[in-house]
């Protein structure tokens, strides 16, 4: 449970709307890391047309960042990041990403795609849909087995991620087997006509607030229309059969609860293989906490099961 205290000062903190730059600016603290320097990557780059869209790739153990990722094919996770497509970058969830590599045993590949209001809708789905079209059709020095891939990202990115694999079975140019969905954001709309009690309940005081929301889907949008569309609202799709394995991770004090356990609801209803956990006592954003907190522990140990699957 959370304490009167420590609810005091959530509510002291979830105030005002979002303002592009201070935002920025805050979420690029994350960057001042000292550990950084010992994370094992490597930076690459795909082409959205023109446009260099850069990669950054995090490997499990030296091997797996030797010559030995060539033969053994590792597995891996495509991660997109959360930010509500106006903040946080690759560099920001460094230590998230080489945390992740470490504790799944696969390769991360994290996508810097760019952001809104900069970049408004489609850009940023366009420069994932491409990353994730080059690693499955061979396109880039990390080889990877198409079957051994999954599709993953947390909030915005959960959308990103989420819209990759409808668009993937929309066009055919890929088959993605996995996804895992972090609280993911796939609704429309965070007003009080919000039909989802999460908002309601978990909208003003737990840090992510509905208003904060509404500001999001705002600067993202290139217009109103963009929010009937199911690549930008995935809960918007009426026909969600033949979807990738999914996996959706949501937490309980967190307005973006209700929806994603609404598309896992709608994802199973529609013939697809789908788990949905709530992590209890947990808010929007925890999966960015170091591994010592609970809730990432035991994230990465439903995470860690799920994957385990893909060999069955």
């Amino acid at each position: 449970m959370i304490s009167k205290t420590m609810r005091t000062i959530l509510h002291a903190l979830s105030y005002g709307n979002i303002e592009v730059e201070a935002s920025r600016r805050l979420a690029d603290i994350k960057q001042l890391d000292a550990m950084r320097i010992f994370f094992k990557k490597l930076d690459t780059k795909v082409y959205n047309g023109n446009y260099e869209v850069p990669i950054r790739l995090y490997f499990p153990s030296e091997e797996a960042m030797s010559g030995d990722v060539v033969e053994h094919h590792y597995p891996v996770l495509l991660f997109f990041h959360g930010g509500g497509w106006v903040t946080e970058s690759v560099e920001n969830y460094d230590r998230v990403c080489s945390r992740m590599a470490q504790s799944t045993g696969h390769i991360v590949m994290s996508v810097e795609y760019r952001l809104a209001p900069e970049y408004r809708f489609p850009t940023a789905l366009d420069d994932c849909y491409e990353a994730a079209k080059a690693l499955y059709n061979h396109r880039l020095i990390l080889p990877a087995d198409p079957d051994r891939i999954t599709i993953i990202g947390d909030s915005a990115g959960g959308n990103l991620a989420a819209a990759v694999c409808l668009k993937a079975r929309d066009t055919g140019d890929f088959i993605p087997r996995r996804q895992i969905l972090i609280y993911p954001a796939v609704n429309n709309r965070y007003t009080e006509e919000s039909p989802y009690k999460s908002v309601q309940e978990n909208g003003r005081d737990y840090l992510l607030t509905a208003v904060k929301m509404e500001d999001y889907l705002k600067l993202y949008e290139s217009s109103p229309e963009d929010r009937i569309n199911p690549y930008f609202a995935p809960l918007m799709e009426k026909d969600l059969s033949n979807m990738p394995d999914t996996l959706i991770l949501t937490a309980e004090f967190d307005p973006l609860r209700d929806e994603g356990e609404e598309y896992g609801r709608r994802l199973k209803e529609a013939g697809n293989y789908v788990e949905v956990h709530r992590i209890p006592n947990a808010l929007h954003g925890f999966f960015a906490l170091g591994i010592r907190f609970l809730h990432v522990q035991e994230s990465f140990e439903i995470m860690n099961s799920f994957l385990r699957k893909e060999g069955e």
